[in-house]
Parts: C-alpha cells; sequence; structure tokens
C-alpha cells in the first residue's frame, strides 16, 4: 500500500525474452518499483515462420495487472513499453494473425524491394534510420497481409488496443518503423506511397504523456479496476533513456539487454553522410529529444551460447559464478564482431562464435569461462567503438557512460566497457526501462517534475550507481 504523499501506476515492460508488469510508486524524494509478476517470452516457430506467442503474452499481462491492482489498489494509471519495429495486423476490429517475430528470414526480401524503389541514402534523409535489415517499413514490404488490414499496431500500440479499443501509434516506438519523418516527427505518408504501403493502415499518432483511454468494460472487470492508459516513451529504449541519470550533454547511455543501444541524447538530428555510413540512427525519445544511437548486439549472445551449453548438459547454468570466472584479468583475448551477421539467429551460438574466430585466424578458448569473457570483451570493444563514432559524429566530448538496464548487473561487461572506452562507467539503474515508464505516468498524473532533467535528478537520489573506472 501506498504511504501518505506517494503515488501509485502499473507499467507493463515487454522484452525480447522475457515481460514483466510492476507497480511504481512516487513522491517528492521517492522512487520504487514492485515487481508483481515476471513471464516468458520468445519466439515460436510456425508453419510460415517465426511469431510471437502473442495470446500468451496477453494473457499474462492481463493476469499481472489483475493482481498489480489486489495488491495496490491506490494504482491511478497503466502504461506500456516494448520491444521495437514489430507489429500486429488488425483487419474487422480482428487481429489477423500472431506477429511476426524481427528475426524471421522473411526480412530480406523486404529489403531488397524497398531498397529498389527508394535507395537507402534517400531513407535516411527521411527517416534518420540506421539500415537494420528488420525495420518495419521492410516487413511491411515483405507482408502481403498489409494490403488487406485495416490497422498496423506496433506490440505497445497493439496491447493499448486490446485493453482500450483505441489505435494509435505512440511516436516514440513509430520513430523505429522507417515511416515517421524525422523532421516533423509525422507519418511521411508520400514514402509509404512510394513503398505501396496502404496508408490507411497508419493509425493516430500520439506522444509520451498523453492520454490514451479508459479500459474496456470487460477487462476493467477482468483486472478489478477502471483505469486510463497513458502513452509512455513505449518504445523499451525511449523510457530506459528517459530515467538514464545523464548527468551532462556530454554522457553517453548505453541501454543493455538483449541489443546494447550506444549514443547520446540530442537536440536534432544528425543527418550526415558519416552518419549514415556508420550506420547511427536517430530516434523519438521522451520530450520529442533525439536519440543519437547506434544498436550493438548485447547480451543475446552470452543468453544463447548459455543456452546451448545447457541443452548439452541437460542441467541449468549458474549465471553468477560463470562471470565471477571470468573477472579479474587483464591479459589480452581474441575478438569477434559482435555485430556480425552470422551471429543474428537463434541457435548452436558457441559453434558460430568460433567459426566467426577461426576465420579471422583466432581459436576460441576451450574452457566456458575463457569463452563467456570473449563474448564480453568483444561486446565491450563493440561499444567503446559505437561511443567514440558517437563523440565524432555529433562533436561532443564524451565524459562518462551510464550503463543501465540488465547488463549493469554484469560486473565484467561493465569493468571491460570502462577498460575499452577509456571512459568512467556508471552502472544503474537495472530497472530503468520500467522507471522511465513509471517517471512519465506520474508526470501525467501530475505527480512527478515535469523537467526531464528533474525526473532523472529523481532516478540518480533514489538508486545507487555503481562506478568503474578504466584499468
Amino acid at each position: 500500500m501506498t504511504a501518505e504523499g506517494v503515488r501509485a501506476v502499473a507499467a507493463v515492460d515487454l522484452g525480447a525474452t522475457s515481460g514483466r508488469v510492476v507497480i511504481g510508486r512516487i513522491g517528492p524524494d521517492a522512487l520504487e518499483l514492485e515487481l508483481v509478476s515476471r513471464f516468458p517470452n520468445g519466439p515460436v516457430e510456425r508453419e510460415d515462420g517465426l511469431h510471437w506467442d502473442f495470446g500468451a503474452l496477453h494473457e499474462s499481462i492481463l493476469d499481472g495487472l489483475a493482481e498489480a491492482v489486489r495488491r495496490e489498489p491506490a494504482i491511478e494509471s497503466i502504461g506500456i513499453d516494448s520491444w521495437a519495429v514489430d507489429y500486429g495486423l488488425l483487419r474487422d476490429g480482428e487481429l489477423i494473425g500472431e506477429p511476426f517475430h524481427y528475426r524471421d528470414g522473411r526480412t530480406a526480401r523486404g529489403v531488397a524491394e524497398v531498397h529498389e524503389v527508394i535507395p537507402f541514402a534517400e531513407l535516411y534523409q527521411r527517416n534518420g534510420l540506421q539500415f537494420l535489415p528488420f525495420n518495419t517499413l521492410y516487413q511491411f514490404a515483405a507482408d502481403p497481409g498489409t494490403a488487406d488490414a485495416d490497422a498496423a499496431l506496433l506490440i505497445p500500440d497493439l496491447v493499448a488496443w486490446l485493453l482500450t479499443g483505441r489505435r494509435v501509434a505512440e511516436r516514440t516506438n513509430a520513430s523505429t518503423t522507417g515511416l515517421l519523418d524525422v523532421r516533423t516527427s509525422e507519418w511521411d505518408l508520400e514514402l509509404a506511397e512510394r513503398l505501396g504501403i496502404p496508408t490507411g493502415i497508419l493509425p493516430e499518432l500520439v506522444s509520451p504523456g498523453e492520454r490514451i483511454g479508459m479500459l474496456r468494460p470487460e477487462v476493467a472487470a477482468r483486472i478489478g479496476r477502471d483505469l486510463p492508459m497513458i502513452a509512455v516513451g513505449s518504445h523499451d529504449t525511449a523510457s530506459a533513456v528517459a530515467a538514464a541519470p545523464l548527468a551532462s550533454p556530454d554522457a553517453a547511455y548505453i541501454s543493455c539487454g538483449t541489443w546494447g543501444l550506444v549514443g547520446l541524447e540530442l537536440d536534432a538530428p544528425v543527418l550526415t553522410d558519416a552518419a549514415r555510413e556508420a550506420n547511427f540512427t536517430n530516434e523519438l525519445g521522451v520530450d520529442g529529444r533525439i536519440r543519437f544511437l547506434h544498436n550493438v548486439t548485447g547480451l543475446w549472445l552470452l543468453s544463447e551460447t548459455v543456452r546451448a551449453w545447457e541443452a548439452e548438459d541437460g542441467a541449468s547454468i549458474n549465471l553468477p559464478a560463470l562471470l565471477d570466472a571470468t573477472g579479474g584479468s587483464t591479459q589480452d583475448v581474441p575478438l569477434f564482431d559482435a555485430n556480425d551477421p552470422a551471429l543474428s539467429a537463434p541457435g548452436d551460438m558457441p559453434a558460430r562464435i568460433a567459426s566467426v574466430l577461426a576465420a579471422s585466424g583466432h581459436a576460441a578458448p576451450e574452457d566456458r569461462a575463457g569463452f563467456a569473457r570473449v563474448i564480453l570483451e568483444s561486446i565491450a570493444s563493440a561499444f567503446a567503438d559505437a561511443v567514440q563514432t558517437a563523440s565524432d559524429l555529433s562533436g561532443r566530448e564524451i565524459d562518462r557512460i551510464h550503463l543501465v538496464g540488465g547488463g549493469s548487473l554484469n560486473r565484467p561487461l561493465c569493468q571491460a566497457t570502462a577498460d575499452r572506452s577509456g571512459l568512467p562507467v556508471f552502472a544503474g539503474p537495472v530497472e530503468a526501462t520500467a522507471l522511465g515508464n513509471v517517471l512519465v505516468q506520474a508526470r501525467a498524473l501530475g505527480a512527478a517534475p515535469v523537467a526531464l532533467e528533474e525526473l532523472r535528478s529523481l532516478v540518480a537520489r533514489s538508486h545507487d550507481l555503481e562506478r568503474y573506472l578504466p584499468r
């Protein structure tokens, strides 16, 4: 239950490997999260390709929200964030099949079709996005279902529609589709038309802090309360960056989980040829800020490796013990390109990493701790390269790195990032995404400061950060 002067909201935070529902409590000097439920999420193989088990995800969200209301009757609103680019198609008020997973192979076909019509250099000037083969516009190009659909809703917007009945597109996530004008933050309808994408499937845009609507009556009955849904930075990285306690404009951030999103917060996009060639992206953040960043494959490489070892052993692996066994050494290890396309799909990651290392003339360590260290050092090297490139492209002299998300608990990774970047790394908070979700809701309710910098100051006051200095 909330103390006097403390307000409560519910945050749904959906990641590519798991989802959770949390209660956020916020006061003048209080910002706390209570985990209500955590549930698995991941790709499922169907006859036509790789999908999300969206029905199970939806049920888990409803169960989690019901439990949140049971625990905390003072909850005033709900906010949802998730990974980017994936979507569901609606026709006549029904979802057409399960949403595809962004790692499904169909996207390659979409890339070829899009670039045949519009060269990537022109696309970059219009949408500001780095090339990623699974960006939504490539998925649309490979999806014949768009021709028969009434609407295409990104994952958090799809959940919001199921809960409220209103079809919207929240801008931070819409900015990852490739169809949002990087200068106006409105749909680029001319671009959609040139690509043969029906403009009628693009819903009304809303910004973080806007009220989406009240729950459908049947949803309110199941959850136990009728609550408003508030748009947050529904791209999980937008929420994470909103809560990153950036101490100055010269601080870089790394939002690290399955992916590592490495970059700076800017007031305007960087659309130079150099930025395009470096594959840096300009995505929207909370309050219209620009998240100028580069995607680096993150702890997906380690989690897939551990999953393969567990399948081999028929038993679970003690991950903290494995990480402890990698730490302490400053001896050079062979590195591989964390973004090598050969490592992008699920399945037998140790063998594929060993193959990538062999191709560059290096042998993979035979012991698992050594192998894990090679993975972490390779990720850290990619992080450091991206930080330096962000500095060069933006003209900012970066003085520190804030590493937030699940990766902030990975001590060897944090230390390796400090070592390889030559910059101090401030790790935490681990729950940055959920905190950003909660803060935007609270601000919309009048329960938190208005300025983004003041929200970050509250995060810094209420959460301990761990500092790693370069060795």
